[in-house]
């Protein structure tokens, strides 16, 4: 099994409504970055960070996944089925995801872990 797999999908739509499921942190991530930027408020940048950390094995998975579904919800892109419980009672800070900004409007570049290590 892929390390960045998501125990169980996410299924959201896009586009125009048509629903896609979201199976790991790379494509959590995808979806992410592609969000428009106009659209993007200061808790979007919590997820993207998250999601790299996974991908460097600093962050599990399904933390990311709890990220992506709270964002899903706040912005209405849940298709139904998608279990949403996980964002109502999992709603973690940066600093519980082990990720330390000063300023979530600056790129990753500027962000440390817990550990003090800075994130390139």
């Amino acid at each position: 099994m892929k390390p960045d797999l998501l125990q169980k999908p996410v299924s959201i739509f896009v586009g125009l409504g048509f629903p896609a499921e979201i199976r790991s942190v790379m494509d959590a991530y995808r979806h992410l970055i592609e969000w428009p930027p106009i659209l993007r408020e200061a808790a979007h940048s919590i997820a993207p960070n998250a999601c790299r950390a996974a991908l460097r094995d600093e962050v599990e998975p399904e933390t990311v996944r709890g990220l992506f579904v709270a964002f899903a919800e706040r912005h209405h892109l849940l298709a139904p089925g998608t279990d949403a419980s996980l964002s109502l009672h999992f709603s973690p800070t940066s600093a519980e995801v082990g990720i330390e900004c000063s300023n979530l409007s600056t790129p990753f570049s500027s962000c440390s872990n817990a550990k003090g290590g800075q994130h390139a």
